[in-house]
């Protein structure tokens, strides 16, 4: 401005006319121009969104040579710039816009990896580049197979204080070979997950979408103090087997909030060991919220406890939970031989909707990692709490499968509205379980369910507690 204003000094003194006007055409033209642009970008904004600095140490990965065209191997630079990191005490990676394609890949300690917009991480789909690890030791096994399991594509020991975060980038595993592969038998070991931190501490993953894990897409064990949160995983619905969406095995003091699920197995799956190997290794998983979560899942429930559970689970909340279009709401799944405990277990504020059995415990999940494991093991199920349950379309809101040695003990079903699509003999089934009803709610519970009113006075005591009542099963809703 300040060259302006001499410029029209000099104009009016030396009567400079043309140029003055001149002048003035060029100012208004740059003025219109600037005018433009500015009412341009405030219709279509830029996509441009920087990158934060969330670390003193900021590294980009092209800094490591890496190429983001989703030909070009990029382990090499993920693995130089991790390094780097390590080496330096901490720092953050920025992955910006583009498609990386790797193999698995280790995370150190003190580090944020930062997926800008539009960045895509692509786990190469040939087994052959992803390692070999032994089983975890409260499985035993390697889930599918015996022996070895393939490692995850990003994978932690022994780590503390990781983020795992961006505007919305995206971890793909590229599953549908690994999927393929499964169903023909073409695989010698278990398939890994997409992202796997074991024996770590201090985790926050956030705002990334992540699919297409060969097997459990995100897999904390022995965690302790993880928070998951903003977190879209999808997967398809079906021909993804075993694709569940987070997998907290044996952790303790967790957080899962405001988080998109739509996969092809369960869409959060707690777990804490395989029978004896379980039991042996004692890590149970507690302490654990889960809410504001949406979840779709055909094949499966939208939260499940077990059926790995050996090490026993406690003090889980769920609350704020809506799972549609799925085969189940929630399910508590174990077995003989599984050891353990499920209890303490509150689900609070759930919205089921065309879901074909809303809550189901079921005591006879058979599944077991060898001959080895103990019948007498019995698990433990008891103090289990509903409160405000709603949904339409459910076929079979409820099946509680107890047995005569799995019984399962102080369950309570409070302020309950699920309309239903027919109506079958039993529609709320039960079978040797121990309980209340408080209130009234819909549909009529089983007679096991003693029932007490808004303020806690018994109405009727059941007279069918410990034993089987005329349950209408169908096995292929289970």
């Amino acid at each position: 401005m300040a060259e302006l204003f001499q410029f029209l000094q000099r104009s009016r003194n030396y009567k400079s006319v043309p140029s003055l006007l001149v002048l003035i055409w060029a100012v208004g033209f740059i003025l219109l121009i600037v005018w433009q642009r500015a009412a341009v970008d405030r219709i279509w904004p830029s996509n441009h969104r920087p990158i934060p600095n969330l670390r003193p140490l900021v590294f980009n990965l092209t800094d490591f040579g890496a190429i983001g065209d989703g030909k070009t191997m990029n382990t090499n630079a993920f693995e130089r710039a991790i390094s780097e990191i390590h080496r330096r005490g901490g720092g953050q990676l920025n992955v910006e816009a583009g498609r990386w394609l790797t193999a698995p890949f280790n995370l150190t300690s003190h580090m944020t990896l930062f997926l800008a917009q539009n960045a895509v991480i692509l786990g190469i789909d040939d087994e052959n580049y992803w390692p070999l690890m032994p089983p975890l030791p409260s499985y035993g096994y390697g889930r599918e197979r015996a022996g070895p399991r393939y490692g995850s594509l990003i994978h932690g020991q022994n780590l503390r204080d990781v983020v795992i975060t961006g505007h919305n980038g995206t971890i793909s595993g590229q599953g549908q070979t690994w999927w393929t592969k499964y169903r023909k038998h073409l695989l010698n070991h278990t398939r890994g997950p997409l992202v796997q931190l074991m024996w770590s501490r201090d985790i926050h993953i956030s705002e990334v979408t992540l699919r297409d894990s060969p097997f459990w897409t995100l897999h904390p064990y022995d965690c302790q103090n993880v928070t998951i949160r903003n977190v879209t995983i999808l997967a398809p619905l079906s021909g993804a087997p075993n694709t569940d969406g987070i997998d907290p095995d044996s952790c303790e003091n967790m957080v899962i909030e405001d988080c998109y699920i739509s996969v092809g197995d369960d869409g959060i799956a707690i777990k804490s060991g395989w029978d004896q190997y379980g039991i042996a290794y004692a890590r149970p998983s507690t302490n654990i919220i889960i809410r504001n979560v949406i979840v779709r899942s055909m094949i499966s429930a939208g939260v499940s406890i077990g059926s790995e559970m050996s090490g026993g689970v406690s003090n889980i909340t769920v609350e704020n939970l809506l799972v549609w279009n799925s085969k189940r709401g929630i399910r508590i799944k174990t077995s003989a031989g599984r050891g353990g405990y499920v209890r303490q277990i509150t689900y609070r504020n759930l919205t089921l909707e065309n879901v074909r059995v809303g809550i189901v415990i079921k005591t006879d999940y058979n599944e077991h990692p060898d001959t080895g494991y103990d019948p007498n093991a019995l698990p433990i199920i008891e103090d289990i709490n509903f409160d405000g349950i709603r949904g339409q379309g459910i076929r079979i809101p409820v099946r509680v499968y107890g047995s005569q040695e799995i019984p399962v003990r102080n369950v309570t079903f409070r302020d309950m509205l699920v309309g239903i699509t027919y109506k079958k003999k039993r529609i709320f089934q039960c079978s040797f379980v121990q309980g209340r009803v408080i209130g009234k709610i819909f549909p009529s519970p089983c007679e096991n369910l003693d029932v007490y009113d808004e303020e806690g006075r018994l109405i009727r005591k059941s007279v069918f507690q410990n034993t089987s009542t005329d349950v209408d099963y169908d096995q292929g809703e289970v």
